[in-house]
């Protein structure tokens, strides 16, 4: 299933997005609660996707990061964040940095570089602490698309990452969740990161460092993940500089395509 959170003239609302199998068009079929809840059903509305306009599919209470994750990204990092570790490189972005997946990422004044990170989100389905890697794939409702946006100086400036990662709009999702994928599915996706249409990133959630069953145990090994917490996998080699005026785009095989376009905060 894909499912999407979006909005139709003052109503917000969770739908399945679906695909007209005569005409190819797609619609969202409004659902009655909410997923993470269980007690969902087809209220028997539906929209065009055109129509509606998508919000990000989850509301977390926090996003939690994996950094240097792939091997390359790695090594074209290494002045800012070190040789690659044992154990993953865990930070958080605030729910605040949420955005929707064609909403603006806002340039931040105190910033002279941002920079794109496409990456795989992993979607939490249920209270969970202390999760052993055979068990990973009972708490993962779903996957999605990120874009972990990054203020590189401040990065660099700051020796730690809060203020880089976590302004307001640096965490696009979306564009929907797509459930019933297994963990061995997930580890075998393209990621393509394009700025303006030109090709920026390319790479395969196979080349992760860390996989996701060891990154679910050792994020929960310390923190317990709730309904709706996204987790972050890391992103591959290829991440530069977004200027004002211009659109990321990040493509994750089988799950969509979320596109931003950066513009000066007012």
């Amino acid at each position: 299933m894909r499912i999407a959170r979006f909005a139709a003239g003052d109503e917000v609302g969770f739908g399945l997005v679906e695909t007209d199998s005569d005409s190819g068009e797609e619609f969202v079929a409004r659902l009655s609660g909410h997923p993470l809840l269980g007690d969902i059903k087809l209220t028997g509305e539906r929209a065009k996707l055109s129509d509606v306009r998508l919000l990000s599919p989850v509301l977390p209470t926090k996003v939690v990061c994996v950094g240097k994750n792939y091997a390359d990204h790695v090594a074209e990092m290494k002045d800012v964040t070190g040789e690659s570790t044992d154990e993953p490189v865990v930070f958080l972005k605030p729910s605040t940095a949420v955005t929707g997946p064609h909403d603006a990422v806002f340039y931040p004044e105190a910033s002279e570089r941002v920079d794109y990170e496409g990456e795989l989100a992993i979607v939490i389905a249920r209270p969970c602490r202390e999760v052993p890697r055979e068990r990973a794939k009972d708490v993962i409702l779903g996957y999605t698309v990120a874009n972990d946006v990054t203020a590189r100086d401040l990065q660099k400036k700051d020796k730690q990452w809060t203020r880089a990662k976590g302004f307001d709009s640096f965490c696009p999702l979306g564009p929907w969740i797509t459930t019933g994928m297994s963990i061995e599915e997930a580890q075998e996706l393209a990621i393509t990161t394009t700025v303006d249409g030109q090709t920026r990133q390319e790479g395969r959630t196979s080349q992760f460092i860390h996989d996701i069953p060891d990154i679910i145990a050792h994020v929960s090994s310390f923190m317990t993940l709730l309904p709706g917490d996204v987790v972050l996998t890391g992103t591959p080699a290829g991440v530069g500089p977004v200027e004002i005026g211009q659109e990321v785009s990040v493509t994750v095989e089988r799950l969509g395509t979320i596109s931003n376009r950066v513009v000066a905060r007012d």
